[in-house]
């Protein structure tokens, strides 16, 4: 085969080669970088690994009866915060405080999907705090508690606000969907989670954490 020809089918073959290939762009740093931080975050995966070894833990080290640290509250906010919350919050958000209950429920929501329980602890037949017990949950109270969550850690307030989604729904899925919906009235619980203090005449408000219900 002449040499000519045989360089014209190489050229040939050459061509259809890169005619089959995909070009593709070159990334900068900066969008490599993002890139990455876009895969890498995943808050359900983040709390689901935390839970267990590091949120439960840590909300029962730190609860008091809830008794003991509503009054703690009403003496002195920042000093019952410190010991029965998050020391490093925020300064403009309020005191989240955590808490055990042991209690009768003394009425019940459930027909909406933002369902509460009001509980009475101290036998006096009057509520004393809301429980929330889902589906639909408000606030973050859960990750505002926890003392080893830091905003700064965060790429932005939207990273952050989705890790404290992901509580509530953690908490929802595990926990508060295995609760019964019907006769509440008059059934005992215990419960471990977080509560805001109520202001005026709103009654606290807690996101529980650990739940049960007995008759």
């Amino acid at each position: 085969m002449p040499r000519r020809h045989t360089l014209f089918m190489l050229a040939v073959a050459a061509v259809s080669s890169l005619a089959g290939c995909k070009i593709l762009p070159t990334l900068s740093e900066e969008d490599k970088a993002a890139a990455a931080a876009a895969q890498a975050f995943n808050p359900d995966k983040m709390v689901e690994a935390e839970w267990p070894s590091k949120v439960i833990p840590y909300l029962k080290g730190k609860a008091g009866r809830f008794q003991d640290v509503r009054s703690a509250a009403k003496a002195d906010a920042k000093a019952a915060g410190e010991k029965y919350g998050n020391p490093k919050k925020q300064a403009n958000s309020p005191w989240t405080y955590v808490a055990t209950v042991d209690g009768k429920v003394v009425a019940s929501n459930t027909e909406s999907r933002a369902a509460t329980i009001d509980v009475d602890v101290d036998a006096d037949g009057k509520a004393d705090l809301r429980v929330q017990i889902g589906p639909a949950l408000r606030g973050t109270a859960l990750r505002d508690s926890l003392d080893f969550v830091d905003f700064n850690a965060f790429k932005n307030q939207i990273d952050y606000a989705q890790y404290g989604k992901s509580f509530n729904t953690y908490v929802n899925t595990t926990v508060l969907s295995k609760l019964p919906r019907e006769g509440l009235d008059g059934k005992t619980v215990r419960l471990l989670g977080a509560f805001v203090a109520g202001s005026g005449t709103d009654l606290p408000l807690m996101t529980p954490a650990e739940a049960k219900v007995a008759p």
